[in-house]
């Protein structure tokens, strides 16, 4: 792959760089370090006699207890942090992990902590050095009045995110989050505003194969870039291979007609190939994560069937809203490039495969996971519902094989066959 980034790619990568924590907390610390520098430059526009009544000697305890109270209390919330992040990847999933580090509230919190340390030591460096001198006393504490305003906010932003941070609900609801954005994107943009690729289709036998350029999931398929490499010739990309599928190298991501090798090399570049699952085009990814909660709290260690039922009502208004969506319609604005559709299918068994099949002895979680079923298959959209029907039979199947009470199978079967909603 060519050592460069197409555009859509570079704002896609910049994205994920600005939701690294370290990022921030280097950023900031930066501007700490400018601030404090910054009296140097400012002190001539101080008048003469304020300058006088502000000696260094004010401003150095103030300082240093500062530097000493931000590194004690930066340590402790790191170490809160990693605690939450690892009981919430414990009781919930590993991949819920991933999203709590993409926290901002978190981020600027530690990142204000660390910003205002830096700051203190940066100045008392400055202060002990002589660089600092008897005038600039009055910058600094200006500087370091607005740095303990700042500090102060972030606390208190920082004791109420602390109420329930790691929790179960806070990575339910970032998680459902992230669900729900990537699933209205293929609401806004179905099939990356590219051409559908359905069952129909048909892709020329001269086609010749464009590799995969590595092992991994495809995270991102830049399809704008793709368009500008086929623009100029009569070219076609059948791209058959979804966002979130695994590639091994040298297996074939697409097809394409009319290009040559560098070509395919330029298409190659549109793809995004890494070791993880992303958010940004795996729609179904979103579902999976919160069916992967539910199939942990079912768990015999675990055995908390109620975290089961919250999952299941929320994927159910996630595939609810998304059902009712108004899609973007009209032509689409790459027709040469074919792109796999959602598929309604996979939606439902990323959702509740799994909880079906771990939940299928508890009768609470059976009558609720039929319930939602039910209320999808009166969705507008027939393939949706008619995944939600066969989910619904596959449940019901579960249930029989896993319940041992004829009680509660017969309950189980009254829930199947109640009538829907319309």
């Amino acid at each position: 792959m060519a050592d460069f980034k197409t555009a859509s790619q570079s704002v896609m990568l910049l994205l994920r760089f600005s939701r690294k924590l370290w990022v921030r907390v280097a950023l900031l610390a930066l501007l700490a370090v400018a601030a404090a520098v910054a009296a140097l430059f400012l002190e001539e526009f101080i008048p003469q006699s304020l300058r006088r009544r502000i000696a260094p000697d004010t401003v150095m305890p103030i300082l240093t207890i500062l530097a000493s109270g931000m590194l004690a209390v930066s340590t402790f919330s790191l170490n809160v942090m990693v605690s939450a992040h690892n009981a919430a990847a414990s009781q919930a999933t590993p991949r819920a992990h991933r999203i709590l580090l993409a926290d901002t509230t978190t981020q600027t919190v530690l990142a204000t902590f660390i910003g205002a340390f830096v700051y203190a030591l940066t100045s008392i460096i400055l202060l002990r050095a002589g660089i600092h001198g008897g005038d600039s006393s009055v910058t600094v504490l200006l500087s370091t009045v607005a740095v303990v305003v700042l500090v102060i906010l972030a606390l208190l932003r920082w004791i109420d995110h602390l109420s329930d941070l790691g929790s179960m609900d806070a990575t339910l609801r970032a998680t459902e989050a992230e669900a729900r954005s990537s699933l209205q994107l293929t609401r806004r943009a179905p099939a990356l505003r590219a051409s559908p690729l359905t069952a129909e289709t048909l892709i020329p036998t001269e086609a010749t194969p464009v590799p995969s350029p590595r092992s991994g999931y495809l995270q991102f398929i830049d399809v704008a870039h793709m368009n500008e490499v086929i623009k100029t010739s009569e070219a076609r990309i059948y791209i058959h291979t979804a966002p979130g599928q695994y590639l091994l190298t040298g297996q074939p991501v697409a097809y394409a007609t009319g290009l040559s090798d560098k070509q395919v090399k330029s298409v190659q570049n549109g793809l995004t190939i890494g070791q993880h699952r992303t958010f940004e085009q795996d729609a179904t990814y979103g579902l999976l994560v919160l069916s992967e909660i539910a199939s942990r709290a079912l768990s015999p260690g675990v055995n908390d069937p109620g975290t089961a039922i919250d999952v299941i009502a929320r994927q159910e208004r996630l595939l609810w809203n998304w059902a009712r969506t108004d899609e973007t319609t009209g032509e689409p604005k790459f027709p040469r490039i074919f792109v796999p559709e959602l598929s309604r299918t996979e939606m439902i068994q990323s959702a509740f495969s799994s909880t079906a099949r771990d939940g299928a002895g508890t009768i609470e979680v059976v009558c609720r996971l039929l319930h939602a079923l039910r209320a999808l298959q009166d969705t507008p959209d027939p393939a949706l519902a008619k995944a939600a029907a066969e989910m619904s039979q596959t449940t019901r199947q579960y249930a029989e094989s896993a319940l041992t009470l004829k009680c509660e199978k017969e309950v189980m079967r009254q829930s199947h066959d109640a009538p829907r909603l319309s």
